[in-house]
């Protein structure tokens, strides 16, 4: 069971398993000298010829016997250790830069719950096949060959059963390989479901709780638990049943070349201590390949989750680009059409253009396509027909890192990470000073908050949990602001805030838009009055486009939508009057 593949990749590991082997096989040597030395002074025992000296000589060569043993296990076991780290290493950078390679819109191919699963439960399966069986499976291959010409001497008819009878135990492996495969696959299946269906539930449980559907939820998790369950149950009683049975082949090859032994001993082919020794020795032939049987099945756990890594590591990748954003560009959409599923199309043809030192808005209701065009400019939705330019230079052309470095994105849930508030602005400028810091954080308007904690050493949970909403997008528009990018797009940065950060950060887009290229999108129409040029979307389409005075007077989806929205904010403020 090999997977050349996989043992190529993991070429440092080679060095690590044939030092473990041999350390296993001079740990055997040992043991024979002090079996044969055993088996003699019990000869000498029973035939009455005992001397203090033998005993002497006996106990001494018992003793180096045990160090040398020791001493290779213990070294053995760090060549084990050594091997899977470097596995782990090797495969999770693999990873790691597949990932990097297949940038931001990694996941239109890949779960993220999925690669979490292989990048960490998966390799450490993998641990085990590295670490503990290939180097089972030449010591158990070397092990009876070399026990079988050190007996051969003493009694060969005996040593020649023992080494045909292990076998039967590669034979019963094979035997189960095929179903052992088929059967792992389904439970690797399963695990992977069941992670997607946990990581799901654990990210909505607040949404959950809020419309009491956790009930549901959990009745669906309880579902696939118990799939997981079955199969989990029906991998375990496959390996009992085939473990079993090569306990039985073990214990039975051995007993019959203890009971051939004996009747050697019996004919006089054999002396007492040579007897004895085959006796001794006998489980050892079959040890070695017993504990292979145990780490197969490892093994093809860790060959299951193999193929997924590699599934993960030959997803398709786009040629790599070298082309860079010109600057002070136009970024213009021509014709352009996505799907996601390929019988439901999103944009119909989006004809739209952001002047350099721009700002534009898009405006529509939820689900007529403005953060799909977002994402379509940032890059994460590549699969689009018609086409993205930025100048004269096509989207498809320009590499990942120049567009990263050109147009920053500021989401209604951009991502903090746990650490200090300082690490997170590090993130957009590296060479910054704190005097920067400082001063971004008093045009978002934080830094007095900030100065009643811990400053810029101030410990941020995970996704700034111990933060308001208001407080996390600030924070987040700091970040932005340092970055300090030609382009700047805002996908619904005010959603879901208090009315005192909303105003904020609105005014600090309205600031930015009088030096950068500025594309707000917004639910709110009060915040895009001022934008040089509102799209209206609806269904996918643009159907209007101008500043908000032509919008309105065009009285049509614009200005339906407007006054939807002032008669709800004039009912607002009305109801809080009364």
């Amino acid at each position: 069971m090999f997977n050349k593949r996989l043992i190529a990749m993991i070429g440092e590991s080679k060095k690590y398993i044939a030092a473990h082997v041999a350390l296993q096989w001079i740990s055997l040597l040992a043991n024979i000298v002090m079996m044969w030395e055993i088996a003699h002074l019990l000869q000498s025992l029973y035939e009455k010829t005992l001397s203090q000296n033998q005993v002497i000589f006996v106990a001494v060569i018992a003793a180096i016997a045990v160090i040398v043993r020791f001493v290779c296990s213990v070294i053995s076991s760090r060549m084990a250790y050594l091997s899977s780290k470097s596995v782990k290493k090797i495969l999770r950078e693999n990873i790691y830069k597949k990932l990097l390679r297949l940038g931001s819109s990694y996941n239109e191919q890949v779960q993220t719950s999925e690669v979490v699963q292989v990048a960490v439960e998966g390799v450490d399966q993998l641990e085990t096949y590295f670490g503990q069986y290939l180097p089972q499976f030449f010591y158990a291959l070397l092990a009876p060959l070399t026990l079988f010409v050190a007996l051969g001497f003493v009694n060969l008819p005996s040593a020649a059963v023992l080494l045909i009878c292990v076998p039967l135990i590669p034979l019963t492996i094979v035997a189960v390989q095929r179903f052992a495969k088929k059967l792992l696959a389904k439970y690797w299946g399963r695990y992977t479901a069941l992670g997607d269906t946990f990581l799901e539930n654990l990210q909505g449980l607040t949404t959950a709780k809020i419309y009491q559907a956790d009930e549901f939820k959990h009745n669906e998790m309880n579902e696939q638990a118990e799939q997981f369950r079955r199969i989990t149950m029906k991998v375990l009683t496959m390996q009992l049943n085939s473990i079993t049975v090569m306990d039985l082949i073990a214990y039975g090859g051995a007993a019959l070349g203890v009971g051939l032994a004996v009747t050697q001993f019996q004919a006089g082919a054999v002396d007492l201590a040579g007897c004895l020794l085959i006796i001794l020795l006998a489980a050892d032939f079959f040890l070695p390949m017993r504990m292979l049987g145990s780490f197969f099945h490892i093994a093809m756990n860790g060959m299951a989750a193999s193929e997924k890594i590699f599934r993960l590591l030959d997803l398709p990748e786009a040629e790599a680009k070298t082309g860079e954003v010109p600057t002070g560009a136009t970024i213009t959409c021509r014709d352009v059409h996505y799907s996601y599923e390929s019988e439901r199309e999103i944009l119909h043809g989006i004809d739209m253009a952001f002047p350099k030192g721009s700002f534009t808005a898009l405006v529509g209701e939820s689900g007529c396509g403005k953060s799909t065009i977002a994402s379509i400019l940032m890059g994460r939705n590549k699969g689009y027909e018609g086409a993205v330019l930025f100048g004269d230079r096509s989207l498809t052309e320009i590499s990942e890192a120049s567009l990263m470095q050109s147009v920053t994105y500021v989401g209604h849930q951009s991502y903090l990470f746990k650490g200090t508030v300082r690490d997170n602005l590090l993130m957009a400028c590296s060479t910054a000073q704190d005097e920067t810091f400082w001063r971004v954080l008093e045009q978002v308007n934080l830094a007095g908050f900030l100065q009643s904690e811990k400053g810029l050493d101030m410990k941020l949970d995970e996704m700034a949990s111990n933060l308001s909403g208001g407080q996390r997008q600030r924070l987040a528009l700091a970040r932005a602001l340092l970055h300090d990018s030609p382009v700047y797009i805002f996908d619904e940065a005010t959603s879901n805030i208090d009315v005192e950060s909303e105003n904020d950060i609105i005014a600090q887009i309205h600031a930015l838009a009088k030096k950068k290229t500025v594309i707000l999108i917004s639910h709110r129409l009060a915040n895009v009055t001022d934008a040089d040029k509102i799209y209206v979307l609806d269904q996918g389409s643009v159907v209007e486009e101008g500043v908000h005075e032509d919008l309105l007077a065009k009285e049509g989806t614009y200005a339906r939508l407007w006054g939807a929205q002032q008669e709800l904010e004039r009912y607002a403020q009305g109801g809080d009057a009364a």
